[in-house]
C-alpha cells in the first residue's frame, strides 16, 4: 500500500479496503496515527503563520 493512499485512508479522504478485516489493536494503530498525522499537519500550519507574522 503506498503512503499517500494509507495517510488518504487515515484522513477519511478514501475508503479502507473492504476484504481486509479490521482488528482491535489496527484500529488503536490507526487512530494513534490519525492523531499524529493532524498534530503534524497543525503544527506546520503554526510554523507557517510564525513564518509569515515576521
Amino acid at each position: 500500500m503506498g503512503i499517500l493512499r494509507q495517510i488518504a485512508e487515515y484522513l477519511y479522504l478514501k475508503k479502507r479496503d473492504p476484504k481486509e478485516e479490521p482488528t482491535q489493536w489496527m484500529k488503536y494503530m490507526h487512530g494513534i496515527n490519525r492523531i499524529s498525522i493532524f498534530l503534524f499537519i497543525l503544527a506546520m500550519i503554526i510554523l507557517a503563520i510564525k513564518l509569515m507574522m515576521r
